[in-house]
């Protein structure tokens, strides 16, 4: 099997205007067509994906720490729109226009706040993070699930407290308890886990995880989003086999998205960005006006 994962080929950090740092990966050419990655749960920058397919699509993809993870600066109480703002200044600093945008697992609402902001010029949802606290959502949730949405949405802070003494091994045992073998037969390969691991400890790598806890509050909650009003092509991704990401497999989001077109493939989970890297970025870039200005 080929995992699609490599090391990436230039780290770095760019200062915001009010001092904050925002760390970032990037892989393929630098002149390359800018992709921005929103990464998984309390993933760093580091783990990218579609090795020996960025450089032969000539994509520049650039993935990005969010606040409080890896090398970017905490902000607490951070919301989506400040996420978009920080992304639409870092694009302005590093010459990327106005990206195509890729949102992987809890990174996906993150992607469709950029957006709704205007920051992107198409997006790929894949292994969405649903919006769970959503009334339809209900009555299939597993009772420890629907008790933890519940609580995100009536009390967050105090759910960022519980979250709190999470961490890179207790993350990596959740993903490996969740996922079905076509996963696991991705996330055991040697080069992938090495490099998964590696990322989940930089994302806990400032000593605690408020980070993660603040994404995780975000994206259980209830979304802030116009869904209707974004009119950027939208490409929704699930793995038939997928679980753990959207109780129906992403079919209500793409609803409620104008235009977006969902793709169910079978055979595959949650594993789906590395698995299908070439097929997702190359249809992103037939639908993405995403040329650095």
């Amino acid at each position: 099997m080929t995992v699609l994962v490599a090391a990436p080929a230039r780290l770095g950090e760019t200062c915001l205007p009010d001092g904050r740092l925002l760390g970032w990966a990037e892989w393929g050419p630098p002149d390359g067509v800018p992709v921005l990655l929103c990464p998984g749960a309390a993933t760093s920058r580091r783990l990218g994906f579609g090795a020996g397919v960025v450089d032969g699509l000539g994509v520049r993809l650039v993935s990005v720490d969010r606040p409080g993870l890896g090398a970017s600066t905490p902000a607490p109480g951070r919301t989506f729109a400040d996420f978009a703002a920080d992304i639409r200044r870092l694009c302005a600093l590093r010459g990327l226009g106005r990206p195509a945008v890729v949102g992987n697992s809890q990174g996906a609402p993150f992607a469709l706040a950029c957006a709704e902001a205007g920051a992107a010029s198409a997006l790929a949802l894949v292994s969405a993070a649903d919006e769970v606290a959503l009334p339809e959502f209900a009555p299939d949730q597993p009772a420890d699930l629907r008790a933890l949405t519940e609580r995100a949405v009536r009390d967050p802070f105090g759910t960022e407290e519980l979250l709190a003494d999470f961490d890179a091994d207790a993350m990596w045992d959740l993903v490996m308890k969740g996922s079905p073998d076509c996963d696991l037969a991705v996330y055991r390969d040697d080069g992938f886990s090495a490099a998964y691991r590696r990322a989940l400890a930089e994302g806990f790598s400032q000593g605690a995880a408020a980070g993660y806890a603040r994404d995780t509050v975000l994206a259980m909650g209830r979304w802030p989003f116009a869904l209707h009003a974004i009119t950027v092509p939208v490409s929704i991704w699930y793995g038939e086999r997928d679980t753990s990401h959207s109780p129906d497999n992403g079919a209500l989001l793409a609803t409620r998205i104008r235009g977006a077109h969902r793709r169910v493939v079978p055979g595959v989970g949650g594993a789906l960005l590395w698995t299908h890297s070439r097929q997702i970025l190359a249809s992103l870039l037939e639908r993405a006006d995403c040329h650095p200005d």
